[in-house]
């Protein structure tokens, strides 16, 4: 009997080759959907603060974005708690261009990742 190497470990390999290399970003900006009214809003948070987004208590812990890219594809570690009674809705990574892949599952509301900022968020909660 050969031995044989899986193709997925071929697979594996390719895609921890093509990684990027990531930086943090100072802050970034969420997008809230109010899915009851219909009403949007960006939420802009520096690292390590919390926003009220309706009923929901939204906690940035970092951004990330490709280094030397910070237009680029961002991502970002949520906490997200019920103000109400302090139950944990959603904790982890959301990545802007693939919402759905790790996305919060509410009856009423919906957030997600815009972008990072490079610069501290003048104004917004720390």
């Amino acid at each position: 009997m050969k031995n044989r190497i899986p193709a997925f470990c071929f697979a594996l390999t390719a895609s921890v080759a093509s990684a990027q290399e990531a930086s943090l970003g100072a802050g970034g900006v969420l997008r809230g959907l109010d899915k009851v009214n219909g009403n949007l809003s960006d939420i802009e948070l520096n690292n390590g603060a919390t926003a009220e987004f309706g009923r929901l208590n939204v906690i940035l812990e970092e951004c990330r974005f490709p280094t030397g890219n910070p237009s680029g594809d961002a991502w970002a570690y949520l906490n997200i708690t019920d103000s109400r009674d302090d139950t944990q809705l959603f904790a982890g990574w959301m990545v802007a261009s693939s919402p759905a892949l790790n996305a919060l599952d509410h009856p009423r509301y919906d957030v997600w990742v815009l972008r990072c900022s490079t610069e501290p968020v003048s104004g917004a909660s720390e």
